[in-house]
């Protein structure tokens, strides 16, 4: 699957994290607690990247299976060896592949061009990037946005989904949809039952406060988790 869908564009990127601590944490450990930290509260680094729809990042300790290797209907009756030999019938099993290292995930659908989104994203949160990236392989050789993004795209994997919830509208048109929604529901409930008269006037002044073409005026803001009071 493209990576592209018109002007919306998903980007996954796993980056091998070194296999090293400080004290009793290894870095996998480190970076996670800072990700943690990221999420406490609206005020995510990531909300201040241009145009993002959806951000995620967790640590990829290993690969794992639903079930042993060799456990589907086929696999169990490689247990009919264990009659003659339980060390032949280990051999036999399929092998099972394990990581190297921890993985940084990083995941985000959003609306333009690669290079631009993450020439933005350096540019606010660059202080971050470094705090994160920093515990992986080969960041060392990243010291300004062009090399930044040449890192990236080797760590980059072709997309298997897009966000849903999303249209390839600017950030600023779906934010500005959201909060003509939430505030045109508002508006329904507390006015029905009016006379026709009296409705036409409400929803004039209505239209007022909310301005529904401009998207620089009362919106929702990026990073915004819960509806506005």
């Amino acid at each position: 699957m493209s990576n592209v869908s018109n002007n919306a564009y998903a980007l996954t990127v796993l980056s091998p994290i070194k296999n090293d601590h400080i004290g009793e944490l290894s870095y996998g450990d480190i970076v996670r607690n800072k990700l943690i930290e990221w999420d406490v509260d609206e005020g995510s680094p990531m909300a201040k990247v241009p145009q993002t729809y959806l951000a995620r990042y967790f640590i990829l300790d290993d690969v794992f299976s639903e079930a042993l290797a060799g456990g589907d209907f086929w696999g169990t009756s490689y247990d009919i060896l264990a009659f003659f030999s339980d060390k032949f019938r280990r051999r036999a099993l399929p092998k099972i592949d394990q990581l190297k290292s921890r993985y940084l995930v990083f995941s985000s659908n959003f609306h333009g061009d690669l290079e631009i989104y993450l020439r933005g994203m350096w540019a606010v949160m660059q202080k971050e990037i470094k705090e994160v990236w920093g515990y992986c392989y080969a960041f060392d050789h990243v010291h300004d946005a062009d090399t930044f993004i040449a890192y990236i795209k080797k760590c980059q994997l072709n997309a298997a989904l897009f966000f849903v919830g999303s249209t390839d509208d600017s950030l600023e048109e779906q934010l500005k949809s959201l909060y003509l929604k939430q505030e045109f529901s508002k508006f329904a409930v507390e006015h029905q039952g009016l006379p026709a008269m009296e409705l036409q006037k409400a929803y004039q002044a209505f239209i007022r406060r909310v301005e529904p073409t401009n998207l620089a005026g009362p919106s929702w803001k990026p990073g915004q988790s819960t509806l506005c009071k």
